[in-house]
């Protein structure tokens, strides 16, 4: 477009087809909106989530999923997001948007990454010079909206304290609160065991405390040694907002395509994804670094030794340990499951002694202890669950009893997604003597571990759940367990001296490391860890919490959808079973658009035989994961309900 200066007195030409007298002015409302048509309609703005609007002289190309029945209902939750925006990008005109409204721009305004607090660039912003007029609904954003005060609490509508002020300290028993009260607790008969929950300040839970990430124990204020010259800080943070579509392209493996569409991830309780940081610092590892550890006098070996033992300092920060002296590396949860039933069960339960476990847990917090039943002679005696599938801490206070010598739980269950009450489970078998191993597998991911808070004897978790490589895992341990317990393997590694008559062991954590071990997984285990330590995760956690929420009320517009799995305080997982249809065929159906989801028993049968299933279909989340993501899978849900419509 060219501007002709008048010569003369001829007239200017703007264009073509616009001539304007010199008596008229170029700023002529009706010559601007002419040229700002012609302009536009040689444009195609794309939206950050990639629908293209052809504009503005023509119906808009959209590639819009099918829409859920009641999409009120899969739009839940993002509501206080918008609102956050004011607090998250302040530069930005930012407007107002009819949070019901299901129509293609509402869609693209209200993006996944946004919901949570996640701190994006303003999908608003990239699409200011879109004509939203011309796409049906002017009206739904109109250009002044009052906005109440910005809030630090994404999901809060009202003013909440600045996220920046200084941390009060906080009551340890306050924070290991049991979010679930017993008013019938007077059937046990042990005084000492209603004493330590009284003592814990047991109350229903509540809006404001009812969270998984609210309730995690923090040690208030001071500092826990892993080793002599290196000091962990043990204090609370406060939350700031992810930027999701920065995250998303730290996990390459996110960029793939299934059967032509954008992989949709929800498969993180069987395996994370992982950054780039831990695939580079793998790849620097066995270009830089590759060596056997700890007996070598060159330079390659002690690059290694410092990698691997640097990692050991990183998990124990991570999960709150003492000392790295308490982390044992093995190749996973079931590994180190593993080692503590052959190595201290051994040790230490004879016949006639009881092991509890609870009606959540996955088979590799059942098999070894059934096995040791075997061997022994001992008895396995099991937790039960309510109808949410949240575990009866009245029930479990019965159980214990002299005999009892381990409680062995898990922190989140797999196939539930059910937060368990770990910090009274402990504190209720402490009472009565009694050691406590905790199945963290799917709970380092997704908040906040503190063993020494927690008190826990043992504590287990596997690399490939947190966002490291397949493996490699770990064992935390007090320290006068593993001085105590006996090794469980033997070979080079774990050798101080050895004759044929006699041999002695280095101590712990070595003696349980026979042979060469998973070093490289090791030290991208590590880098894994200090990735989420650099997210913050209690970030991590108030996002999912969010995201979860939604997902939970999304999968609720479903006709004969039951979900499976309804605890209060729940973490990552939405299993669930859909009327008319096997779980293989939803996840192949799944599958076609994309969308990777688990299907089966997920090595968890007893508890989904509890509730009448003998598999799900399971949806489990991570904090790359967005809603819009969860819209596409309740979309694809809603399309076989329509194909084979639910009659109750």
């Amino acid at each position: 477009m060219t501007i002709q200066q008048p010569i003369n007195n001829q007239a200017i030409h703007l264009t073509d087809d616009v001539v304007v007298p010199t008596n008229q002015s170029v700023f002529d409302e009706s010559i601007l909106n002419q040229l700002a048509a012609e302009f536009f309609s040689a444009q195609t703005v794309q939206s950050p989530q990639g629908f293209n609007f052809d504009l503005p002289n023509q119906a808009p190309s959209i590639t819009h999923h099918p829409q859920p029945k009641d999409p009120f209902l899969a739009l839940a939750g993002r509501i206080p997001a918008v609102a956050k925006q004011s607090q998250i990008n302040p530069s930005v005109n930012q407007q107002y948007v009819d949070p019901t409204a299901d129509h293609p721009e509402r869609r693209i305004i209200s993006s996944a990454p946004i919901v949570g607090g996640a701190k994006t660039p303003d999908p608003l912003g990239a699409i200011q010079d879109l004509n939203l007029s011309l796409l049906g609904q002017p009206e739904a954003i109109p250009n002044q909206v009052p906005r109440p005060d910005p809030s630090s609490f994404y999901f809060l509508d009202f003013q909440a304290p600045n996220p920046t002020a200084p941390v009060a300290n906080v009551d340890l028993n306050e924070n290991l609160r049991n979010p679930y009260a017993y008013d019938d607790f007077h059937v046990v008969d042990d005084h000492q065991l209603k004493s330590v929950l009284k003592d814990r300040n047991d109350k229903p839970a509540t809006p404001e405390s009812g969270f998984y990430f609210l309730n995690q124990p923090e040690v208030n204020s001071g500092y826990t040694s892993v080793k002599d010259d290196a000091q962990i800080p043990l204090t609370q943070q406060a939350y700031q907002p992810l930027d999701i579509l920065r995250i998303r392209q730290d996990f390459p493996i996110l960029q793939e395509r299934v059967n032509g569409k954008p992989l949709v991830w929800f498969d993180n309780a069987a395996t994370t994804h992982k950054p780039l940081a831990v695939i580079e610092r793998i790849c620097q590892f066995y270009k830089h670094e590759n060596s056997n550890i700890h007996r070598a006098a060159h330079e390659l070996a002690a690059r290694a030794s410092d990698a691997y033992e640097h990692a050991r300092d990183v998990v124990a920060r991570f999960i709150g340990a003492k000392s790295s002296n308490n982390i044992v590396f093995v190749r996973g949860t079931t590994e180190g499951i593993n080692l503590i039933a052959k190595s201290w069960g051994k040790q230490n339960i004879q016949a006639g002694d009881e092991i509890i476990v609870s009606h959540l847990e996955h088979h590799a917090n059942i098999v070894p202890w059934y096995q040791l039943t075997q061997e022994t002679g001992a008895k396995l005696r099991v937790i039960p669950v309510d109808d949410t599938g949240q575990i009866r801490l009245d029930e479990f206070a019965k159980l214990l009893n002299p005999r009892t010598k381990l409680v062995s739980v898990t922190q989140v269950s797999n196939a539930l997604g059910t937060v368990t009450p770990t910090a009274e489970i402990i504190a209720l078998a402490h009472a009565a003597g009694v050691r406590v191993l905790i199945d963290g597998a799917q709970s380092v991911s997704h908040m906040p571990t503190n063993v020494t808070a927690l008190d826990a004897d043992f504590f287990v978790f596997s690399g490939h759940k947190v966002f490291g490589p397949t493996g490699i895992g770990a064992v935390y341990a007090k320290s006068e367990l593993l001085d105590s317990m006996p090794v469980w393997e033997g070979g080079g590694n774990m050798i101080q001296d050895v004759t044929f008559e006699h041999v002695i062991y280095q101590p712990a954590p070595n003696k349980f490391e026979a042979g060469t071990g998973n070093i490289a997984d090791a030290v991208g285990l590590g880098a894994a860890l200090e990735y989420v330590e650099s997210l913050g995760i209690h970030n991590i956690a108030r996002y999912e919490h969010d995201l979860l929420h939604y997902g939970q009320n999304a999968l609720a517009s479903v006709s004969g959808l039951r979900p499976i799995g309804t605890a209060q305080d729940k973490a990552s997982v939405m299993s669930f079973v859909l009327e008319g249809y096997e779980t293989e065929q939803v996840g192949k159906i799944l599958n076609q658009h994309g969308i990777a989801v688990r299907t089966g028993h997920h090595c968890a049968q007893p508890i989904l035989r509890r509730f009448g299933v003998e598999k799900t279909v399971r949806p489990s989340l991570a904090f790359y994961n967005t809603t819009e993501e969860i819209d596409l899978l309740v979309s694809v849900l809603h399309q076989l309900r329509r194909a084979k419509p639910y009659r109750s």
